[in-house]
Parts: structure tokens; C-alpha cells; sequence
């Protein structure tokens, strides 16, 4: 029987409400469980904080307290809340599908596919990088130019595959009213990427000609790009990577301006590129701050129409994605594709989830296009317009990206602007040392890998695809999240390939599995990581383990187990598996006080959460002699 509250009588009403100061005494309680004595009311929140880059911090609770300003209304300034009043709920997010193999036959037979089956635009990657230019043509055999939206990325080469696209749009008796799509003129974002000033100049003056000749007679058709990948595939942060694009699309409109386009129309011809993570909420929030920062930036710079809300074209980060074990990218991109719709983003791009090995399959560009038409057409995640607003995590987080990005975008205002800060190294310094602190956490585990530094397979057999074509260079680097890893994964095939066997280490597990399996799964968690077979043996009797050790093959060894049996044995043991033969022995867990003890009794190193895995794992394969 359901009983009814009396009319106007809310349901809570019988429960006094609660303060933060009473959370935080809840807090204290379970820290002091934990061992910490020593912290008290706020300093207990501050506790259960977490670090993000940029000097942002995720707080355990958020209050109506925290909210910002007021981030307005869908449609209107700043656009926090999204550039149109509707935002995707009438035909959801562009599905745009990137293009770039060279292949100019299997590129269009690629190109339909998606079309036919989800697709609603098309990012083609021209010159070098990809697809011939004079082979456009062959790549859109068949391609209805009125209805797909058509996305150039041609580098350097971008005026003559602007010129290539405007001729097959006249011989397929397409309206110029009736084209869409960008040209991808980006001269700043290809100097980020291969370091040549040389032409910048010169680019720039062709991409205000195109960006006057698309406002001319294109009104469906921007001229350029404000690619951000650039600085995000170097390691910038979320604030850096907003504020280079700032920077790089206040340096445009001054150009556009100055070659003779209204402040409006030179607002128009832009769409901002950036990267979706796997941070689901650290992504919302940057899509969320970009059309708040461009708006500040429309505001100042007399913008008066529609243009001022930022155009955005989301990709799923390629820093992100792992040669090894693939299969978890989709997992990866299906939140980084959730994130940047939830953001807001007008197109989004999944890269398919082999992107790091080569060129995709049919059956990868499929997954890639059938994640974002799941989350649209059976999740329905574009119905709701800014389903995160109203959040006071995602609404507090928002304005702090906001500031960070905005201060980040200032500093390179004072060095002369983006031009000038790239040419000097300020970007190239700044992202470097964001990348190398990040590398440290990644190598300490503090930034897990799934399937790379954490839960790796030996067994798993490599995807084998063709070389896709290298991207430009020159400039800021490439980096990728697991790079450190599967580069002593390289190492431990190299060594499988010429011995018939991976490199070897032998667990000595002492007493029972409810004892030593935390830190024996932990020790092989950490050692596969690198590409080293664990090999297992329990006990407590040493001279059974050392025999054990001879026999597995291996020539360095690590002790397992709980702190009361490693007084009991772990010394008696070291030095068994010392006498046996072994080159270097590990033990899993923090010595404490034992440390000197263990370490006369032939201890060399002691792993532990926390620790520097890439550095103990190269000096392990160094030790057993893999090259």
C-alpha cells in the first residue's frame, strides 16, 4: 500500500536538512579510518579532491553555491549553453567522416559507404598527407555536392584544392548557393605543424582571397579552419588548446579584416577544430568555454550577427588511441563522441578505432559512424539542448577552463600574437613541459592506459592494416598517451621474434593466494606492461622457491606478498633466489623499515603503486638483455 503525503507537503519533509560542515565531519570520520588524523573540515574535502591540468581541481561536492554567472540561453550570449536556440534537437550533430587514404578508387568507395549509411558530411584529407588533389574528382564520383557538406584539409595546398572543389561543383551543375562545407585554409595551424615560416605570409593572403570569394558567392562555404588538433596532438592541455585557438582566430579575423571583409563576415568564415578525450566532463566543459571565449572575442571585436556563436567541429583525440589492445578505442571514442555532443560541438568526427595502427577497415569506419548514429538515433542525446547545464560541477568547471584558457590566450597576445609566439617557441615551451609532467603521471601509472599499462595481453594478436600516409612534421611534435609503453612492448616482440620466447620474470609468491594475490596480480599487471611473461610459484621455503626460479627459465625474480610474511621470509628467500642465479630481484610493496634488511639480504629494487613503471620496466628488459 502507498501511502500519500498530504497535499503541498513534500516528501522530504520529515528529514532536517543537511549542512556541508556535517558532510565534512562524515568525510573526517572515513579519513581518519584511513589513517589520516591530522585533517579536519575543509582540508577533508580538499582530501578527496582531484588535480586536473591547468590548476583545476575536481571537488567532491559541488553546491548551489558554486555556481557561476548566469550562462544565459541556447542561442543567445555568451553561448555557453549552445550556438543555436534549438541546438541538435531538430537534425542532431553533423556525423562527419574523416577520409585519408590515397587511394583515390577505395577513398570513394569509403566516402559512399559512409554517406549511405549514416554519414552526413565528409573531411577529406588532401596532398601529402592523403588524397591526391587531382584526384578530388574521382573521390566524390557519385557524391550529391547540394546535400553532403564537403570538408578539405589540404595543407599547405589548400588554394588548389579550393580551386579543384569550385570547378567540380560547376561540372556537376551544383548552385553555388547550394554548396557546403569548409576549404580548410589554416596557415597558423600549418606552421604549429611543420615549423616553416617561410610562407606564412602568402598563406594568409590566400585565404583571406578565398574567404572574400566564399562571402561573395559560396554563402554555404567557409574558408578556413582554426585547427586546434595541432597544439592537442603536441600535449597541450585543455586551457592551452583554447587558448592557441583564440589566438589563432583573433590573427584571422585581423587578416580578414584587413584584406577588406566586415568584421561579420570575416566571423563567418571561420569553424573552430578541437579534440574530444575520454575525459567526459573536462570535454563538455571546453566546448562549453570555447563559445564563451569567441563570444568575449565577437563582443570587443563589434560582431553583431550570428557569427559570433562559434562554429565547432569535434574529433575524437588521437593522443588517446593505443596500438595495442585497439578494441578498448571504441570504448575511448564512444565517450569522447558523448562528451563533445553533450558539449554542444556542431560536427563531430569519430576517428575508427585502428587510427593508430594505419589506415582503417570498412569494419572500423563502420563502428566509427555506427557510435555516433546509436547515441543519436537510439540514445536520442541530441534531443536535450545542453543536457549538462544547470550542472554546478560542469557550470563551475566551465568558468574555471574559461579563465585558464582566457589567461593562456593573453600571454599570447603580449608575446604578438599566435605567429609570433609560435615562431619565438612559447607555444612549442609552454605544451612541452604540460606534456612532460603529464608523461611522468602516465609513467607512474597515475594516468591509467586500459590494455597498455593496465590489464595488458600478451597474447593479443597485432591488427595488421596498411601504412596510411604520414602526417605533416616538422613543427610540434605527435605524442600519444601510451607511446612510452608500447615502445617496450616493441622491444619484448623484437625478443619474441628472435628467441621464440618474451622475456621472463619469475613471481615468488609466499604463503597462500588470500596472502600474496593482491600483489602478485599487482606484479603482473605492472611487468606484462613492458611486455615481460610472469611466471608463478608459491611457498615460503626458500630453497623450493629458488629451485622453482631455476627451472622457469627466467633470470630476474619479485617477491609477493603480505608485509607479515615478508618479515617472516622475504629475507630468506632474496637470498635463495640470489644464490640460484638471479640478476635482480624485486619486491612488490613498500619496505618501511626493513628496507637496509632486505636490501643486504639481495633485494635490488622495490615496486610499488606510485612508482616509476616505465623506468623500472626499460631497466628490467635492459637487465634480461632485450634490445
Amino acid at each position: 500500500m502507498t501511502t500519500v503525503p498530504p497535499e503541498g507537503l513534500p516528501l522530504a519533509a520529515e528529514f532536517p536538512d543537511a549542512t556541508r560542515e556535517q558532510w565534512q565531519r562524515l568525510v573526517e570520520g572515513v579519513l581518519r579510518k584511513s589513517g589520516a588524523q591530522d585533517v579536519a573540515g575543509a582540508q577533508a574535502e580538499d582530501a578527496l579532491s582531484t588535480q586536473l591540468q591547468d590548476g583545476l581541481r575536481a571537488h567532491p561536492l559541488y553546491t548551489a553555491e558554486d555556481a557561476p554567472a548566469d550562462a544565459g540561453f541556447p542561442g543567445f550570449a555568451p553561448y555557453v549553453r549552445g550556438g543555436r536556440p534549438q541546438g541538435s534537437a531538430v537534425s542532431g550533430w553533423d556525423v562527419r567522416q574523416r577520409h585519408a587514404d590515397p587511394d583515390a578508387a577505395r577513398a570513394n568507395e569509403a566516402v559512399l559507404a559512409d554517406l549511405e549509411h549514416g554519414g552526413g558530411s565528409l573531411w577529406l584529407v588532401l596532398g601529402e598527407a592523403g588524397l591526391p588533389i587531382a584526384a578530388l574528382p574521382t573521390a566524390l564520383q557519385g557524391v550529391y555536392l547540394d546535400l553532403a557538406a564537403v570538408t578539405l584539409d589540404a595543407g599547405a595546398e589548400f588554394r588548389a584544392a579550393a580551386e579543384q572543389f569550385f570547378a567540380l561543383l560547376t561540372r556537376s551543375g551544383v548552385p553555388a548557393e547550394a554548396a557546403s562545407g569548409n576549404l580548410g585554409a589554416d596557415p597558423l595551424g600549418l606552421l604549429a605543424r611543420t615549423g616553416d615560416d617561410s610562407r606564412t605570409a602568402a598563406l594568409l593572403a590566400d585565404a583571406a582571397d578565398l574567404a572574400a570569394a566564399c562571402d561573395r558567392g559560396y554563402p554555404g562555404v567557409r574558408a578556413l579552419t582554426v585547427d586546434a588538433l595541432a597544439y592537442h596532438d603536441a600535449g597541450a592541455s585543455a586551457a592551452q588548446e583554447l587558448g592557441c585557438a583564440l589566438a589563432t582566430g583573433v590573427a584571422y579575423l585581423r587578416e580578414l579584416t584587413a584584406a577588406g571583409l566586415t568584421v561579420d563576415a570575416a566571423a563567418g568564415q571561420l569553424e573552430f577544430r578541437y579534440a574530444a578525450t575520454e575525459d567526459q566532463f573536462l570535454t563538455i566543459a571546453k566546448f562549453r568555454a570555447a563559445r564563451r571565449l569567441w563570444a568575449r572575442v565577437a563582443q570587443v571585436s563589434g560582431v553583431t550577427t550570428e557569427a559570433a556563436a562559434q562554429r565547432q567541429h569535434a574529433v575524437t583525440s588521437s593522443v588517446m588511441m593505443t596500438e595495442r589492445d585497439p578494441w578498448v578505442n571504441m570504448l575511448r571514442t564512444t565517450v569522447a563522441c558523448l562528451a563533445a555532443g553533450v558539449g554542444g560541438a556542431d560536427a563531430v568526427t569519430v576517428l575508427p578505432f585502428d587510427e593508430a595502427v594505419g589506415l582503417p577497415d570498412a569494419f572500423a569506419r563502420r563502428i566509427a559512424r555506427n557510435t555516433q548514429s546509436i547515441l543519436l538515433e537510439e540514445s536520442h542525446l541530441a534531443r536535450v539542448v545542453d543536457p549538462a547545464g544547470g550542472s554546478w560541477y560542469v557550470e563551475r568547471l566551465t568558468d574555471e577552463l574559461a579563465h585558464a584558457a582566457w589567461a593562456h590566450f593573453q600571454e599570447i597576445e603580449r608575446a604578438g600574437g599566435q605567429r609570433a609566439a609560435l615562431t619565438a617557441g612559447l607555444v612549442g615551451e609552454r605544451i612541452a613541459g604540460t606534456w612532460a609532467a603529464r608523461s611522468v603521471a602516465l609513467a607512474k601509472r597515475r594516468e591509467p592506459v586500459t590494455g597498455v599499462s593496465e590489464f595488458p595481453n600478451l597474447g593479443e594478436q597485432p591488427l595488421v592494416r596498411e601504412s596510411a600516409p604520414a602526417p605533416l612534421g616538422g613543427g610540434l611534435p605527435r605524442v600519444r598517451r601510451a607511446e612510452a609503453y608500447e615502445a617496450l612492448r616493441r622491444r619484448s616482440d623484437a625478443h619474441l621474434a628472435a628467441t621464440g620466447s618474451r622475456p621472463r620474470l619469475f613471481l615468488a609468491a609466499l604463503g597462500t593466494a588470500a596472502v600474496y594475490t593482491a600483489r602478485s596480480t599487482f606484479a603482473a599487471n605492472l611487468f606484462q606492461a613492458g611486455g615481460i611473461e610472469t611466471v608463478l610459484a608459491e611457498g615460503v621455503e626458500a630453497t623450493a622457491l629458488a629451485e622453482a626460479f631455476a627451472a622457469s627459465g627466467a633470470t630476474v625474480a619479485c617477491l609477493c606478498s603480505g608485509d607479515k610474511l615478508y618479515e617472516e621470509h622475504g629475507e630468506a628467500v632474496a637470498e635463495a633466489l640470489k644464490a640460484a642465479g638471479a640478476t635482480r630481484v624485486l619486491l612488490a610493496g613498500r619496505p618501511g623499515e626493513l628496507r637496509e634488511a632486505y636490501q643486504r639480504a639481495g633485494v635490488d629494487e622495490f615496486v610499488f603503486a606510485g612508482g616509476d613503471a616505465v623506468a623500472v620496466l626499460s631497466s628490467l628488459l635492459n637487465e634480461i638483455g632485450v634490445a
